[in-house]
């Protein structure tokens, strides 16, 4: 009964996508299928296990912005689908979480393939692989710079309230980060391949090619685990030590005689949470819209139930 105006109000859609995000990634993925494919095709004509690599390399980042992309897609397509109790954006998280596997499965495989070529170096052949590596760090740079997060659709609503600023981190869109992710992944084994290329034309270093890709493969196993543990919590609702929690817990220390016997937080958009609230009191007048207009001061609250034991 407490909840019936409620439903009238709003819907449990609360996160509304990322269109501009879903249009430039789009893009990214379009740039990055053509470079992998110019890079396989390179590397078969000149011979060149570097840029073959690569190639392949890529085609596992065009597969997660890929990814972003139809994630983006279907969280629109499924958006009133009375199903999804509390809205689709966790299918976002949900590629993002994926797509930091797949990252996780690249930093691997670029690590293997690193110390192999350590043990047994092969011949480069320079003066092909330089110029499409340096191509494809441009398109590597062109995508990062479409798929950075500048966060201002994030932050514009949030400006009057002063607690919130501690938050914007948290505020990012996941999905959007995986993406990017990749592509940076990406430009730094390109700066790091180039680099190789140039010392062993002009050095010798043969070496360094192997080593780079050593030192590539650990930072990008390095973001791959910070994502993973970003979406991972986000997916299991283990937000119960996030402060949103503490800001909940205040609130109601300002109640006397009121007892909190439950409460459950989880995330449900980009810096939204949902509550339920269970409270014991011995006040007659106590009723869960009184509790929630004190919540709603905290406007990453969206959506809160509050049920009144009265003893």
């Amino acid at each position: 009964m407490q909840h019936s105006h409620l439903q009238h109000r709003h819907s449990h859609q609360f996160d509304l996508g990322n269109p501009l995000a879903q249009k430039r990634i789009l893009i990214a993925t379009i740039l990055t299928a053509i470079m992998m494919v110019l890079e396989i095709l390179g590397g078969w004509f000149f011979n060149s296990m570097a840029l073959l690599a690569d190639g392949w390399h890529m085609s596992s980042h065009m597969l997660a912005l890929g990814l972003a992309y139809f994630a983006y897609r279907m969280a629109r397509h499924y958006a009133h689908d009375p199903r999804f109790s509390f809205g689709t954006w966790k299918i976002e998280i949900l590629a993002g979480y994926s797509s930091a596997v797949l990252l996780m499965v690249v930093a691997i495989m670029m690590g293997i393939q690193s110390i192999i070529r350590l043990f047994n170096p092969i011949t480069i052949h320079f003066n092909e692989a330089i110029p499409i590596a340096m191509v494809g760090l441009v398109v590597n740079l062109v995508c990062a710079w479409l798929l950075h997060d500048d966060g201002h659709e994030h932050h514009h609503s949030h400006t009057h309230h002063h607690h919130d600023h501690a938050h914007d981190h948290h505020h990012h869109d996941l999905n959007q980060k995986a993406a990017f992710l990749h592509v940076v992944a990406d430009a730094v084994t390109s700066v790091l391949a180039i680099i190789a290329l140039f010392a062993a034309k002009y050095f010798n270093w043969n070496s360094l090619d192997a080593l780079l890709g050593i030192v590539g493969a650990l930072l990008v196993a390095r973001w791959s685990w910070g994502l993973l543990r970003e979406t991972a919590k986000t997916l299991i609702d283990a937000e119960m030590n996030h402060p949103v929690v503490q800001e909940i817990k205040d609130v109601m220390a300002q109640f006397p005689q009121v007892e909190m016997t439950d409460l459950h937080v989880w995330k449900v958009g980009k810096g939204k949470f949902s509550c339920i609230l269970g409270l014991e009191t011995t006040l007659a007048d106590l009723s869960p819209d009184q509790v929630k207009a004190q919540l709603s001061i905290h406007e990453e609250i969206v959506h809160a139930s509050v049920e009144i034991h009265h003893i």
